[in-house]
């Protein structure tokens, strides 16, 4: 095995050069590593944090015929919102793009372990789609193979028409020595055939000196074509940028060879490099072939890796229940939590472990380690985990989160089964959840700190991420159907992560009214369930909708859902907002912990925006995008806010 993949690399790396096609400077942000997928510099992964944890950010995109030539069709690819990209680009938001024209699309950039990016998902279209087929033709190298390979599950010999992945697209937020330059974003653009350092400067009316600092270049390097380059902007890009004289190419190729017509031995000296190019061609895509079909007949022949010690998965006959007999064990009788449907989906993604791992892992479940109810901490070879304990059948949430891979949802690393309970591991979130931080009276959070204005806008955009996630792009959509401050997790970054989707449900049938069903088990937490749920068993995503409402009511005000009796938070925010002196009994609503820094004006913005989400009338309330995109546009706001401007203003009007 290991002399096909050194000649292999020796091969790509002979064959590098003419794959590249350089113009007058270098970018050492990536450097064309996206064209190796077996790179995985940290360069390759996306670029580096700073103290700015999320920020307005642009990329470009070229637009080509027929898929991606309206802002429609670049905004569902790119996950941004048809009407801005047309307002950032001046054009209609219906008519077709020129072919080839580069467009600027505004974004929200985040921070994800310590890599800045913007989340998409894609689906497969065709068998032949590759890692790298994706992130060079379809994103234009807004993204890199192994961004993808590193943030979704599939193994890349494993991707088929279908699936649907996550796709990290690059993006940054300036420095704090950017922002004191006048810098508020930057922008991801695609370095074109011919252009350098000072051409695009030139583009965007920046100082050519901005934009080697800010890829860390030097006057004089090498600047890659079809690589993204950082264009640091003191305002919003241009409204029209340039149209291409030349069709983009989604995947450097090697030059053509020449004309025989040349005459003369430099013809024939030509033509025989050509045919030892073609050669060399010929053997890597045959040494590459052979490589596969050694590994896929080597991976037919491995053995089922077993669940746990004691349990060993068996053929699919089936019991007299009719169901698949999917254990047998070697001492007393054990039955599994999970339906063996469950159990061969979890089987083919997720980790399995032993029961006497997550016992030596929690410290045989001590109560030193216990989180919360049945959830316990555990460490396993030093990174920390969460062990939530389970009675039944809970393979529905097993297959739902073994698809889900997006930042702001918890993610399921594997489970076992022993004696009737499964155990499910999750990642560690360090800071619990959001309820222990808003409402508990323990010492460690009220007495201490609480969390910032800053801090709770990034939380209720994320959590907005996360269902719009679960919406729109995971097929078929989702409802979560249990959101609350309880099931709102927060890691070491007060990042929000969505969990505990034992109850969500998939909206079959999405129509113009969203998709919807009835049930006449309803089940949920006061004060979170939307009216029509509660009273006539209706399941849409505007039930989610609505808790989200109840959640940023909360995140505003510090209180509870239910604040006494049958009096809901969801109620209050109609007397806060309506009538004389909204901003006085604004003011008064708003948590007093935040001790007045916070914009008054963005306050009053999030707060109407909560009002629309728990409206009676489902109809009313926005999609869960509508609330994505107001959240962006107030974080946007906050760019130029400062909590000291907050206090003199106090002191001033005092």
């Amino acid at each position: 095995m290991m002399a096909p993949t050194i000649f292999c690399t020796i091969i790509s790396l002979l064959l590098l050069p003419f794959l590249i096609s350089q113009t007058h400077s270098q970018q050492q942000y990536l450097n064309n590593k996206q064209l190796k997928c077996e790179d995985t510099t940290n360069s390759t992964y996306g670029n580096i944090c700073n103290s700015n944890p999320s920020c307005q950010s642009y990329l470009t995109f070229i637009s080509s015929s027929p898929f991606y030539n309206t802002p429609s069709s670049i905004s569902y690819l790119l996950n941004s919102t048809p009407s801005l990209i047309a307002q950032s680009n001046n054009i209609t938001d219906v008519n077709p793009i020129p072919t080839n024209t580069i467009i600027s699309v505004p974004v929200n950039c985040s921070c994800f372990n310590n890599l800045y990016q913007h989340n998409t998902t894609y689906t497969l279209k065709t068998l032949g789609e590759t890692y790298f087929s994706i992130a060079n033709n379809t994103y234009q190298a807004l993204t890199t193979c192994q961004a993808l390979m590193a943030q979704n599950i599939y193994e890349a010999t494993n991707l088929t028409a279908g699936l649907n992945l996550h796709v990290p697209l690059r993006c940054a937020c300036p420095t704090k020595k950017q922002l004191d330059e006048g810098f508020k974003y930057l922008l991801t653009y695609l370095v074109s055939e011919g252009e350098s350092v000072s051409s695009i400067a030139e583009i965007f009316g920046v100082d050519e000196q901005s934009v080697l600092d800010a890829n860390e270049l030097s006057p004089g390097s090498i600047v890659f074509f079809f690589t993204p380059l950082l264009v640091p902007l003191k305002q919003e890009p241009p409204a029209k940028l340039q149209i291409l004289t030349s069709s983009p190419q989604p995947q450097p190729q090697p030059p053509p060879p020449p004309s025989p017509e040349g005459g003369g031995g430099g013809s024939s000296s030509s033509s025989t490099k050509w045919v030892i190019v073609g050669v060399v061609i010929g053997v890597v895509v045959l040494v590459i072939l052979l490589v596969f079909l050694f590994c896929f007949y080597r991976r037919r022949r491995e053995p089922p890796l077993p669940v746990v010690e004691s349990t060993k998965i068996l053929s699919d006959s089936t019991t007299t229940e009719g169901t698949k007999k999917v254990s047998e064990t070697t001492s007393t009788s054990e039955s599994w939590s999970l339906s063996s449907e469950g159990i061969r989906y979890a089987v083919e993604s997720l980790t399995l472990y032993k029961f006497e791992e997550l016992e030596k892992a929690t410290g045989s479940f001590s109560e030193e380690n216990r989180i919360k109810g049945s959830v316990y901490r555990a460490s396993f070879k030093g990174d920390d985990a969460a062990v939530k304990i389970l009675k039944g059948d809970v393979s529905g949430e097993i297959n739902i989160l073994k698809k889900i891979n997006h930042t702001n949802i918890i993610r399921l690393s594997g489970f076992c089964v022993y004696k009737g309970n499964t155990y499910l591991v999750y990642e560690f979130s360090e800071n619990d959840s959001l309820d222990d931080w808003l409402h508990t009276m323990d010492k460690k959070y009220k007495n201490s700190l609480s969390l910032s204005w800053i801090q709770r806008v990034q939380i209720a955009h994320d959590i907005a991420d996360a269902l719009n996630y679960l919406h729109n792009y995971v097929t078929p959509p989702h409802v979560h159907k249990n959101l609350k401050s309880g099931n709102v997790l927060l890691d070491g970054n007060f990042r929000a992560k969505v969990s505990n989707f034992g109850l969500a449900r998939v909206v079959e049938d999405q129509g113009e009214e969203g998709g919807f069903q009835l049930t006449r088990h309803v089940v949920g937490t006061q004060g979170y369930m939307a009216p029509e749920y509660i009273e006539n068993g209706m399941i849409t995503p505007k039930m989610d909708v609505f808790a989200f409402g109840v959640v940023v009511l909360e995140l505003l005000s510090g209180k509870e859902a239910v604040i006494s009796g049958e009096q809901f938070l969801s109620a209050t925010i109609n007397q806060v907002l309506e009538g004389d002196n909204v901003r006085e009994k604004l003011r008064g609503f708003i948590d007093p912990s935040l001790k007045g820094e916070y914009p008054l004006d963005l306050a009053y913005s999030l707060a109407v925006m909560a009002k629309k989400c728990v409206g009676r009338d489902l109809n009313s309330r926005p999609n869960i995008s509508e609330v994505l995109m107001t959240l962006s546009k107030i974080q946007s706001s906050m760019l130029d806010w400062d909590p000291s401007d907050e206090f003199e203003r106090s002191r001033s009007v005092s």
